[in-house]
C-alpha cells in the first residue's frame, strides 16, 4: 500500500484525483506516522495527534464510528501517553466524537482528564442541533444518500473546556498550540498554527475540494472571511497542512499556492455575486451570469467533488440579500401543490407533461426536464408513470454531477420516487 505521503504527491500531480479518492468518501485504513511525532488518520474527516513530549493533543476526533478504531490506532503507535488535550476545529460531527475512549482510559489509569479547547460558539450550535434533531436527520439522509429509515442524527455532545473569542495560545510539552477563528464553513471555525513544527491545522477551511461555502440545506457560509483567514494562513511559511478532509499537504511553496488560489476562488464568486446584486438584479440574473474561474476549478485540491459552485454563489446572496430572491410572484406564493395543478391543466394534463419531460430528457436538457416531472408529481402524487419518469430523470442527471453532494440529493430524489413518494426523509 502506497504511503500517506506518496498517495499526496501524486494527488498533487494529478497522477489520481479526489474523485477516485475523495475527500470525504475515502478512508485510509490505518493511521499513519507522516512526520516526526505526528500521527494522521483518516476517516470520514482526518484526525490528527500530535506527540508534544508530555503526552499527546488531538486536532479533532472523529466521527462516531471513528471512536474506537482512532483509539486502537493511537494506542498502537504511543501505547503510554496520555492524552492532554484535543482541539475541536468546529462543530460539525464527524470531527468530534473521538474524545470518550480517552476520558475512560484517563479514569482507569489516574491520568488528568484530557480538556478540550473549542470556539465559545461551539455549544450554540451543539445546542441547536438538538433542537432540530429531526431537520437534521433529515438533511443528512439526503446529503449522504442514506437510504436507511433508522438513521438518527446524534443528540449527546462533548462539550468543550476552555473557550476563546478571537485567540487562544496554549503549550504542552515543548509545543505552542495557536488558535484562531475565522467564519467560513462554520461560525465556530478554530484553525491551529504549531509554529515549533511549522504544522498548519485548518480544519474545514481546507478540504482539497472547492470550499464547502455552500450546502444547500445548511446554515450560512462566510466566503469573505474565509478567503481572509486563508490568506493569514498563507503567510505563516507551513511545511505541513493537516486538513479538514483529505490527504495532507507537504512543502511551503504548495502550501501556500492551495491556500492563495482556495481564497481566490471565494473572493472572486464573491466580488461577482456583489456586484450584480448592486445593479437590483434578481437570484435568477445572479445564478446564471456568474462566470466561475475555470483555472482555479482545474486545480487537484478545488475539483468540485463535494460543494457546487453555484451552491456558494446562493450562500453570498443568502448573506446579503436574505430570502428573497426578487421574483415578485414568488414574495408571497400560492402553495406549490395548487401551482402545478394549474400549470398541468394549461398544458393539456398529465399525459401532455410527462410526453414534454421524456422529449427533454431525450434532447439532453435535464435540468428542464426536472421541473416539467416535479410539476406532474406534485400535481398528481399518485401516478406511478409520473414517478417512474422522474426517478429516470433525476437518476439520469444524478450521474452527470461532479459534485457529491448534488449528485446525492438528485439521486435520493430518484429513490423516493421508485417507492412512490417525492422524498424519503420528510413527510411527503
Amino acid at each position: 500500500m502506497p504511503t500517506i505521503r506518496d498517495l499526496a504527491d501524486r494527488l498533487w500531480n494529478g497522477d489520481i484525483t479526489t474523485a477516485d479518492y475523495h475527500p470525504v468518501g475515502w478512508r485510509h485504513p490505518e493511521a499513519e506516522e507522516i512526520a516526526e511525532g505526528v500521527l494522521f488518520y483518516k476517516g470520514i474527516a482526518s484526525a490528527n495527534t500530535i506527540d508534544t513530549g508530555d503526552g499527546l493533543v488531538m486536532l479533532d476526533t472523529g466521527a462516531v464510528n471513528d471512536t474506537r478504531p482512532l483509539h486502537e490506532q493511537v494506542r498502537r503507535w504511543r501505547p503510554d501517553a496520555p492524552l492532554r488535550a484535543a482541539v475541536f476545529s468546529h462543530h460539525h460531527v464527524d470531527h468530534i466524537f473521538g474524545v470518550g475512549p480517552f476520558e475512560q482510559e484517563a479514569e482507569e489509569r489516574r491520568w488528568p482528564r484530557p480538556l478540550v479547547y473549542g470556539h465559545e460558539l461551539l455549544e450554540w450550535h451543539f445546542a441547536r442541533y438538538q433542537r432540530t434533531h429531526g431537520w437534521n436527520t433529515a438533511i443528512n439522509r439526503r446529503q449522504f444518500a442514506i437510504d436507511a429509515p433508522h438513521f438518527s442524527w446524534p443528540q449527546q455532545y462533548r462539550l468543550p473546556d476552555v473557550t476563546y473569542t478571537r485567540r487562544l495560545t496554549f503549550r504542552q510539552g515543548s509545543l505552542t498550540f495557536e488558535l484562531r477563528h475565522t467564519r467560513g464553513e462554520t461560525e465556530d471555525a478554530t484553525w491551529t498554527w504549531i509554529p515549533e513544527r511549522k504544522l498548519l491545522a485548518p480544519g474545514d477551511l481546507f478540504i482539497w475540494a472547492v470550499p464547502n461555502a455552500g450546502n444547500p440545506q445548511k446554515v450560512q457560509r462566510y466566503c469573505s472571511e474565509w478567503a481572509a483567514g486563508l490568506r493569514e494562513m498563507a503567510s505563516l511559511g507551513a511545511e505541513l497542512l493537516l486538513p479538514g478532509h483529505g490527504l495532507p499537504i507537504f512543502g511551503a511553496g504548495r502550501i501556500r499556492q492551495a491556500l492563495l488560489d482556495t481564497a481566490e476562488l471565494l473572493e472572486s464568486i464573491e466580488a461577482q455575486v456583489l456586484a450584480l446584486m448592486n445593479t437590483g438584479c434578481t437570484l435568477d440574473r445572479v445564478l446564471h451570469e456568474v462566470q466561475l474561474p475555470a483555472h482555479l476549478l482545474e486545480k487537484p485540491y478545488l475539483r468540485p467533488v463535494y460543494d457546487d459552485p453555484q451552491f456558494l454563489v446562493r450562500n453570498v446572496w443568502r448573506l446579503y440579500g436574505g430570502w428573497y430572491d426578487g421574483e415578485p410572484d414568488n414574495l408571497l406564493p400560492a402553495p406549490r401543490a395548487e401551482q402545478a395543478r394549474e400549470w398541468v391543466a394549461l398544458a393539456g394534463g398529465l399525459d401532455r407533461v410527462l410526453e414534454r419531460a421524456a422529449a427533454l430528457r431525450a434532447e439532453g436538457n435535464l435540468r428542464l426536464a426536472c421541473h416539467l416531472v416535479e410539476y406532474a408529481v406534485i400535481a398528481e402524487p399518485g401516478s406511478r408513470a409520473a414517478h417512474d419518469l422522474r426517478a429516470e430523470i433525476y437518476a439520469a442527471r444524478a450521474a452527470l454531477q461532479p459534485s457529491s453532494m448534488a449528485r446525492n440529493i438528485l439521486n435520493h430524489a430518484a429513490l423516493a420516487s421508485r417507492q412512490g413518494k417525492r422524498d424519503l426523509a420528510g413527510d411527503y
